[in-house]
């Protein structure tokens, strides 16, 4: 029998942090993870997108999620990135994870041969790895980096088994996610996987978000979170409209580079992206830092 485990808060993807040489910074990892452990946060999610996981060896995704767990304190909760192209290495790398005391493991959906990954294709790997996985799984859905977008169909199905706790979809396709909150079974979990629409997804029915905005700004998402969950309605579309464009910044406009650059700025360690991804240039950066103060992320 599994643990039942709640996904309801925020949870940043939190980025790996390098140093000039390329190398992971290790020290400075544990150090973000106690400031973002001291916000109200309800757990961390490393190796995801924003994690550059495609990026990082597989002794590195290791001692990342090992140098995260030691950070962390006691009630915060550590879903780890544990997406692989086969089935068989995602496997893998969910079971070193709950070794290591991962409380989920989130798999995003393959996509390298991504014109042979239909239905049943997705539903076979995910089911696989549900089967073998020691925690609970949840389903990463982001179909402008995979170009793999998981139908609502084959999420219900897969919200069949047991062990498949939950959705982050970052499609923003909210008539989707409608849809999957309407007939999902009630152990099924779908989270925002931005901060973009997280209101709208809470009115839906979703409980929370993994979104790369509370990387830089967790206390203000989570104060979204908090006037959504309580139907503070007009305090939550004020914070929504607000925080929009400074998410759309750090996202799909300037991506992880745009992340970290903000990090710096806001007091965490940020650093370089890893090659080929580069540095913001100086106009990306003022542009950058105009859309955080008018957000009120950073001061004027």
């Amino acid at each position: 029998m599994m643990r039942k485990i709640s996904l309801a808060g925020i949870f940043p993807p939190i980025p790996t942090p390098f140093d000039a040489r390329g190398e992971v910074a290790y020290d400075g990892l544990s150090e973000n993870v106690r400031h973002w452990c001291a916000t109200p946060v309800a757990g961390l999610l490393p190796l995801g997108s924003n994690g550059e996981c495609p990026y990082l060896t597989d002794e590195e995704k290791v001692r990342v999620l090992e140098t995260v767990r030691a950070a962390m304190p006691p009630g915060k909760l550590l879903l780890a990135g544990t997406g692989n192209e086969s089935t068989y290495a995602a496997i893998k790398l969910v079971v070193r994870a709950a070794r290591i005391g991962a409380d989920a493991a989130m798999v995003i959906t393959p996509s390298y041969f991504k014109s042979r990954m239909d239905g049943a294709a997705l539903r076979r790997h995910f089911w696989e790895v549900a089967d073998h996985s020691p925690i609970p799984v949840i389903i990463y859905n982001i179909p402008a980096n995979t170009g793999v977008d998981i139908s609502a169909e084959t999420v219900l199905e897969l919200a069949k088994h047991p062990n498949i706790i939950s959705l982050k979809d970052s499609s923003g396709n909210l008539v989707k996610l409608g849809e999957i909150l309407r007939s999902a079974p009630p152990h099924f979990q779908v989270l925002a996987g931005a901060a973009g629409f997280l209101y709208t997804a809470m009115v839906l029915g979703a409980v929370g978000g993994i979104a790369a905005l509370a990387n830089v700004a967790p206390g203000l998402c989570c104060q979204l979170y908090e006037a959504a969950r309580e139907g503070r309605h007009d305090q939550a579309r004020e914070l929504q409209l607000r925080l929009i464009p400074a998410n759309n910044a750090v996202t799909s406009r300037f991506g992880v580079p745009g992340m970290k650059q903000a990090l710096d700025w806001v007091g965490y360690y940020g650093g370089p992206p890893r090659s080929p991804l580069a540095p913001l240039d100086t106009v990306q950066q003022a542009t950058l830092r105009g859309i955080l103060v008018e957000a009120g992320i950073m001061p004027a």
